[in-house]
């Protein structure tokens, strides 16, 4: 018996092994090479370095102002975008499972194909809309002059472009897994609350939130993982300006390791902490979640 199971798990193991060896040499060996680089002042083309211990740690928190900029400017995007993303994800998901079921395929397929374009393709087309699409508009329709906005040439209107683009590409995959929990939502039980006179408020409080808490834990992890570490998007559109004022914690390690400075041990003392931020956060935001599944 016991030399069955081993073989068994000796073959899953093996099978396994591809995988675990490419993700090791692409994502674990980099993470260890990144920790040690982070304790030296290497520079990226001197292949010369030495060890300074915590030195660059010391020096982001004392004298790097403009990362702890970028830091709280990373929260507040993160912030923004867990509420609304989540939020317009689920309208979305509860709109179309609420709609004919013949054309509940169609708005699905139209919703989720922003997602399939790339984000660099998708911030191209942004950029045309916000500076040519929009003006000619709140040209043309008076009463969409508001729309005629600096939207990089202002650091509050920078910021909420950076949010649009951001929303238009993540709600999509949010969306098909709120819909993907809703349909393990029995009917019974939404019929069971009409008929105790719960109203639609209600009903999503005590009824369908409780029972779709696995997707609202994944998608919450999901906007936090790919906020933290957006760059693409950012660089694309706005480049971290007006200024700096729109810059992100990826954005400026990238510019600290390769765009000027060369400083590749200060860049990896960077990232190091960008990665206990997002380990710390989603470790809380797991756990918590997690208990909030057990009690519904």
């Amino acid at each position: 018996m016991f030399l069955k199971s081993y073989k068994r798990y000796w073959s899953f193991f093996l099978f396994l092994a591809p995988a675990l060896l490419f993700f090791s040499v692409i994502t674990i060996v980099p993470l260890f090479q990144g920790l040690f680089y982070s304790f030296t002042n290497w520079n990226f083309m001197n292949p010369n370095y030495r060890l300074v211990g915590l030195d660059n740690f010391v020096r982001i928190f004392q004298d790097d102002k403009q990362f702890i900029h970028s830091m709280f400017f990373t929260f507040k995007l993160v912030v923004v975008l867990v509420i609304l993303q989540n939020a317009i994800a689920l309208a979305l998901a509860l709109l179309i499972d609420a709609s004919a079921k013949r054309l509940q395929g169609f708005f699905r397929t139209v919703f989720f194909l922003p997602n399939m374009i790339s984000p660099i393709i998708a911030t191209f087309m942004f950029t045309f809309i916000f500076s040519r699409v929009l003006p000619q508009l709140a040209e043309s329709v008076p009463f969409l002059a508001f729309l005629d906005q600096p939207w990089f040439g202002n650091p509050n209107v920078a910021f909420w472009s950076l949010v649009i683009v951001h929303l238009w590409q993540g709600v999509p995959l949010m969306m098909i897994i709120y819909l993907a929990g809703l349909v393990g939502v029995p009917h019974s039980l939404k019929e069971a609350a009409i008929i105790d006179g719960a109203n639609a408020f209600q009903r999503l409080k005590s009824v369908i939130l409780p029972l779709i808490m696995p997707s609202l834990t994944i998608c919450m992890f999901l906007t936090l993982k790919d906020t933290f570490k957006s760059f693409d998007i950012v660089y694309a559109l706005t480049k971290g300006g007006p200024g700096t004022s729109t810059e992100v914690m990826t954005l400026n390690i990238y510019r600290e390791a390769f765009s000027s400075n060369f400083l590749y041990g200060y860049a990896s003392a960077k990232a190091m902490v960008l990665f206990i931020i997002v380990l710390i956060i989603s470790v809380i935001q797991m756990s918590v979640m997690k208990k909030r599944e057990v009690e519904a």
